[in-house]
């Protein structure tokens, strides 16, 4: 018998001094059964930290070819690729001819990935973004996961505060590439 995916539903009052923002976002994740919590926070925080109108998660995990959140234009067109981990240079060339920006959130090496992806000439490899999500941030924030969650995300200066039930995380974010 299959295993099934676990669904996980998020409130996160989301307060992003650096770009303006100050939203309530409820939303829904599905997470699969081989996906780790580390990866799971990765695409929520993902999510809020690149909140805007047209985003959404993709199939993540269950396809190859859709990266795990996009961003969607009216006509349809996606606009943005939003990758988590530790995607294979191929697939951020193939999203980077695709879209008009990736941009990839991890956490193991992603310096590495970056140096990597300008080395072995991906498309436009001057315009990928990373994200650098520290581990230990990941893996605390993944111990409070349970079906229901009530957040608080707060940024400043690249810093980020995430005031769980018990107890507020801290992290200072890293951003390689065109927007650091």
């Amino acid at each position: 018998m299959a295993l099934t995916s676990t669904l996980r539903r998020f409130e996160i009052e989301l307060c992003d001094s650096d770009r303006g923002l100050y939203e309530t976002l409820e939303f829904r994740v599905a997470q699969h059964p081989s996906e780790s919590t580390k990866f799971l926070v990765a695409r929520v925080m993902a999510r809020c930290l690149e909140h805007t109108e047209g985003l959404d998660f993709g199939a993540g995990l269950s396809s190859d070819d859709e990266p795990a959140l996009r961003v969607v234009d009216l006509q349809g067109r996606t606009r943005a690729a939003i990758e988590i981990g530790q995607p294979s240079i191929d697939r951020l060339h193939r999203a980077s001819k695709a879209t008009e920006r990736v941009v990839v959130y991890g956490w193991k090496d992603p310096a590495g990935l970056y140096r990597d992806a300008l080395a072995k000439g991906i498309h436009r490899a001057e315009k990928l973004e990373v994200v650098a999500l520290p581990e230990a941030f990941l893996e605390q924030a993944g111990k409070s996961l349970s079906r229901a969650h009530r957040w608080t995300l707060t940024v400043s200066g690249g810093q980020l505060w995430l005031a769980l039930p018990e107890p507020t995380l801290e992290a200072t974010v890293i951003r390689l590439g065109p927007q650091a």
